[in-house]
Formats: C-alpha cells, sequence, structure tokens
C-alpha cells in the first residue's frame, strides 16, 4: 500500500474477535480450534475466534444455538478484569499518540492523527505503529481503517479484518461504497436494512441516487439526512473526545516494552522514574490526583502481574508515584528478566478539593512546585526539556 495517507487522517482502531484473543492468549494450545466465549447455560456467545465464526457463530447467539452450529468448539468463561485492563491499556495507547480519541467501545475507537505527524509520521505509519506495539504488548491483533470521515473509517476497518490496514482516500469514496450492501453503512441496522429494501434500495448506490428531500420523506427529516450523508461519505470528520461508558477516567498509566528483556534493577528503577513522571504529568494537565499506584510487569515467559499500594492521601506528584512504584517492584522477586513494565495511577478525582492534610512537624519538600516549573518549561521548550538527571544519556533495553 503506497503511503499517501495525509488525506486520511481519521483511524478507526479495532480489536479482532476482542474477547476471544483476550481469552485465548493464555491458552496457545486451542489457538488452532474453535473457541467460543461465554454461552453458557441459558448464557449468549460474548464473542468467538474466526474459526468458530467460520462454522456460522456470532456474538449474542444463544449458546445452545452455538453449540448446535459448532459441537466441537471450546467454551471459555469471560474474565471481564483481563478484558477491562486490557482495554484500558489498548486506550492508553492511543492516547500516547494523539488526545482526540473518541472511544466507541471497550475494543474500538476513532483517533485523529492530523496533528500527530511531526512526532508519529503519516497516518498509515502511525496505524502500523499501532498495530505492532498492540501486538507486542497485548498478544492481540486489530485492525485499522484510514479515511476522512468516520463513517467510512469504520467500514474501511470492518473490510480490513483480520489483522490488516485498508485506506479509502476522498478520492475513491464514491467508488468504494456504492456497489456496498446498503446493510454495511455505519448505524444501518437490521430494520432499517430491511426497510430499504422493501423500498427497491439494495445497495448504498441506490441510496445516494435517491434525491435529498425524496429520502427525508421516505424515512423522516433526520434520519434520511443522515443516511444520505452516509451514502456519499460526507458525515462528520471531527471528533468527540471520549471514553467509553466501559472505559470511565478512573485511572491513567503507561507502559513500555523493553526491545530485550532485562533483569537489571538499575535499568528497571529508571523506566519506572520515567513512567512515573509521564503520567503524574497527564495527570496534572487533565486536573486530577489519584491514591492508588499500581505497576504491571510481564516477564519474559509472558506470565504478567500487577501488584498496587494506596496511598495515605491523593497525589498527582511525579516522585511520589515513583517512590510507590519502586516500593512496589522492590517487593517482587529478584533476578527474573522482565520484557514490560508499566505504571498506572488510579482512584482519580479532580485535583481541586483532593488537597492534602497538613501533618504538624512535616517539611515541604517542594516537589509539588518542581514538577510544576517541569510542567511550565514543558509548554514553553517542549515537553522533555526538563527532566530527571537519570533519564539523561541513559540507555534503554
Amino acid at each position: 500500500m503506497s503511503d499517501d495517507s495525509r488525506s486520511c487522517p481519521l483511524l478507526h482502531v479495532d480489536m479482532d474477535a476482542f474477547y476471544a484473543s483476550v481469552a485465548l492468549r493464555d491458552h496457545p494450545e486451542l489457538v488452532d480450534l474453535p473457541v467460543i466465549v461465554g454461552g453458557g447455560h441459558r448464557g449468549v456467545v460474548l464473542s468467538a475466534n474466526y474459526l468458530a465464526r467460520r462454522l456460522g457463530v456470532r456474538s449474542g447467539m444463544s449458546g445452545t444455538m452455538a453449540a448446535q452450529l459448532c459441537p466441537q468448539a471450546v467454551r471459555l468463561a469471560p474474565d471481564f478484569a483481563a478484558f477491562e485492563a486490557v482495554s484500558r491499556s489498548v486506550m492508553e495507547t492511543f492516547r500516547e499518540v494523539t488526545p482526540l480519541v473518541e472511544a466507541y467501545s471497550l475494543d474500538e475507537a476513532f483517533l485523529d492523527v492530523s496533528g500527530s505527524a511531526r512526532e508519529r509520521g503519516t497516518p498509515l505509519q502511525i496505524a502500523e505503529w499501532l498495530r505492532a506495539r498492540i501486538h507486542d504488548e497485548q498478544r492481540i491483533t486489530c485492525s485499522v481503517g484510514l479515511a476522512a470521515t468516520v463513517s467510512v473509517a469504520k467500514l474501511a476497518s470492518r473490510r480490513a479484518k483480520p489483522d490488516g490496514v485498508l485506506m479509502v482516500p476522498p478520492d475513491r469514496v464514491i467508488d468504494y461504497l456504492h456497489p456496498l450492501d446498503v446493510g454495511e453503512l455505519f448505524g444501518v441496522g437490521e430494520k432499517t436494512r430491511d426497510r430499504l429494501r422493501r423500498l427497491g434500495l439494495e445497495t448504498v448506490g441506490d441510496v445516494a441516487r435517491i434525491p435529498l428531500p425524496t429520502l427525508r420523506q421516505m424515512l423522516g427529516q433526520a434520519a434520511g439526512a443522515h443516511l444520505h450523508h452516509l451514502a456519499w461519505g460526507t458525515d462528520r470528520s471531527t471528533l468527540v473526545p471520549r471514553r467509553s461508558e466501559d472505559d470511565p477516567e478512573r485511572s491513567m498509566g503507561a507502559e513500555e516494552t523493553f526491545s530485550r528483556d532485562t533483569a537489571d534493577p538499575v535499568v528497571i528503577r529508571r523506566e519506572l522514574l520515567r513512567l512515573s513522571g509521564k503520567v503524574a504529568g497527564r495527570m496534572r494537565r487533565a486536573g486530577y490526583a489519584g491514591r492508588t499506584v499500581a505497576i504491571r510487569v510481564r516477564y519474559s515467559n509472558f506470565e504478567t502481574i500487577t501488584r498496587s499500594r494506596t496511598l495515605p492521601d491523593p497525589t498527582d506528584v511525579s516522585s511520589e508515584v515513583h517512590a510507590a512504584a519502586v516500593r512496589l517492584f522492590e517487593a517482587l522477586p529478584t533476578g527474573r528478566r522482565i520484557r514490560l513494565v508499566g505504571v498506572r495511577v488510579e482512584g482519580l478525582r479532580p485535583r481541586v478539593g483532593s488537597e492534602r492534610q497538613l501533618v504538624l512537624g512535616a517539611r515541604e519538600h517542594g516537589w509539588a512546585e518542581a514538577d510544576r516549573a517541569v510542567d511550565l518549561a514543558g509548554r514553553r521548550f517542549g515537553r522533555g526539556a526538563v527532566r530527571p538527571a537519570t533519564l539523561l544519556g541513559g540507555d534503554r533495553p
């Protein structure tokens, strides 16, 4: 695919068979078998891998019907804590690229990367970087659609599945959209599709050829106008940054996958320092403070553990987050090689009204003021203009 992607700044990133992929990470022996997540007694299927989907299994289907269609499938119980943890990490990765992230669900989001070119490259390069990063850190795949509008990006990611990238530039939108079945349009459900088919409108091109006043008369003012824009690929091109209902603003974190595994505690502490500063800086910019500091460690054999510590008072101070993270790391067994390390602050609340209580006899060390001075320098000279001496010239594995 040639990289002429600057005209396609909107990305729709969608995890492939998300729940099934997460459930299979720790069961490599099941990768070549049809797998269903959920769908137990009188339950419905939460997800299925692509092998099971080829046999007709779909999410939302009753477990009984799924068993009839695919009796040889392996059934796994859903682990919602694991799903939420992976989703939070993926969303944090998105926000490393751009603040313009419109989360659509636990496993998909729209990103506007038009302002990320200087640091991250073209939209296509960003799409490939996201796919590689998510696969490396989470051991799941995703598909990315690139376009100039939301609905076309969504359609492109669907056509890119699984584990692919598809770009639809503005000059190719009509040729791409109009041959499609009308039911493929973003937001057109089964009832609307069936109604359009009863009216003789089978393809997107059929809808596009209906004059707008006629379409409004057929479907109503709002629905007719919306469908008209979808059929011509002229729907909205701006995002509303938000977290989905399943991804509330309750924590902030950052992770780093080392390019080679390391057991060197000096290197790991230095990375914890960098990540702590990154997380605390984001919290200060957003006006949040939090009490619970957590670290995430993935060893070379992909075993992943999380440890947390709750502080007496909410904080957004980099040194305090780092101190808690280091204490958690030092409590882990030594000598094991580490692949990934992460820092997260949970239990966030607005910084205003979260001031800590004064302790008689305590000395203020000025770290909060130092952080704010660093923030001010960063806004003026660029992030990273001022950093701890430990991070200057230190090689990162």
